[in-house]
């Protein structure tokens, strides 16, 4: 795919840029902070900590993960956090099987596996065998679903026709 990115880190600032645009608009009149942070050399815990929000995620202190790119939404007494995993290469089992093990672990609010190479392998799983329960999270009161895309590096966003599951 001659219209790749080189490195994965060129997709970060549209990828933080893309969540910072979403979040904002989904929480427009919320009375909240939206903090987005390409933050994929620092471990979770660190970065949760410096934005004062550790408290609401205490089991993930020590855990040395490490998310691409992070968005936080904070109000006064609670926080959420949404996790974006980059790739540039097809997407396979293992990058899938790396997000969904943090998300069970933090059990963000929302989380995104992006990748400018495409659906790959994951594609015939999630579509052709449809096995859309491998994205599921959540601590049981209620599923959620990690959501797989390609990113467009022409138009710096999600693929919209790529999303699995469909919203």
């Amino acid at each position: 795919m001659a219209n790749n990115v080189k490195s994965e880190f060129e997709l970060y600032p549209g990828m933080c840029a893309w969540l910072e645009t979403y979040l904002k608009d989904k929480f427009k009149s919320k009375n909240c902070e939206v903090i987005v942070v390409d933050c994929h050399s620092v471990y979770l815990d660190s970065i949760l900590e410096k934005y004062g929000v550790i408290q609401y995620y205490p089991q993930v202190v020590g855990l040395k993960i490490e998310i691409d790119v992070l968005g936080i939404v904070k109000w006064k007494d609670k926080a959420e956090i949404y996790l974006v995993e980059a790739k540039k290469t097809a997407l396979n089992l293992q990058n899938l099987g790396q997000l969904l093990i943090y998300c069970k672990l933090c059990d963000p609010e929302e989380a995104y596996l992006l990748s400018s190479g495409g659906l790959g392998s994951l594609k015939k799983v999630l579509n052709n065998l449809n096995r859309e329960d491998l994205l599921d999270y959540g601590n049981g009161k209620k599923i959620k679903k990690i959501r797989v895309a390609r990113w467009d590096i022409t138009k710096d966003g999600i693929d919209n026709h790529s999303i699995v599951p469909k919203i």
